[in-house]
């Protein structure tokens, strides 16, 4: 009779994951993010998933100007051991436009993940990262169903509050006055 074998995870740092991007370690024509200390390989992006992100950044950038800075498939720095890269960050203007270090959660007002084939694993893995780590508000746009989750007051649990819009549903992100978006600005009509 032999034991089930026991399969190891090396766990990393965010400050490990970054060198070893830095040394060539990891494969620059790869997209990775570090979750949970684990390394995780970002799938291919598909057209219709870069359509809505493309789509929504254009709407976020026209009406964030001058009111926070919008990032596009950026890091953010979620001590001590993730990196994810969401599809859209909102975060606090810097006059540096965070050149000199990727953004935390204490930065990020909005994060926004366009969830074609993630879904899963952005409810599984990535909200309770988010919430985990204090990011104030969260919207999963889900292109299958043409809704947008939005997750908000965080916890170390989850967060507290989750509720979804479709269509002409008015939304509004809770951190910047004076914004608001529909479902089908994000989704196309």
């Amino acid at each position: 009779m032999t034991a089930d074998p026991v399969v190891d995870h090396l766990r990393f740092t965010v400050e490990q994951f970054e060198r070893m991007g830095e040394v060539g370690v990891l494969d620059p024509e790869v997209r990775y993010e570090l979750l949970d200390g684990e390394i995780v390989v970002m799938s291919p992006i598909g057209p219709k998933h870069a359509g809505v992100v493309n789509r929504s950044a254009r709407r976020f950038f026209d009406r964030f100007d001058g009111l926070a800075t919008v990032m596009v498939q950026n890091p953010i720095r979620l001590l001590p051991s993730s990196e994810p890269q969401p599809d859209l960050v909102v975060a606090r203007e810097r006059h540096d436009f965070y050149e000199s270090a990727h953004p935390t959660a204490e930065d990020t007002l909005l994060v926004v993940e366009v969830a074609d084939s993630s879904l899963r694993s952005d409810r599984l893995v990535k909200v309770p990262i988010y919430a985990r780590q204090g990011v104030p508000e969260l919207w999963i746009v889900d292109i299958a169903a043409r809704v947008v989750h939005i997750h908000t007051e965080p916890t170390a649990n989850g967060y507290r509050t989750v509720r979804s819009a479709r269509g002409d549903e008015v939304i509004a992100p809770q951190s910047v006055a004076g914004v608001t978006f529909t479902p089908n600005d994000l989704l196309g009509d």
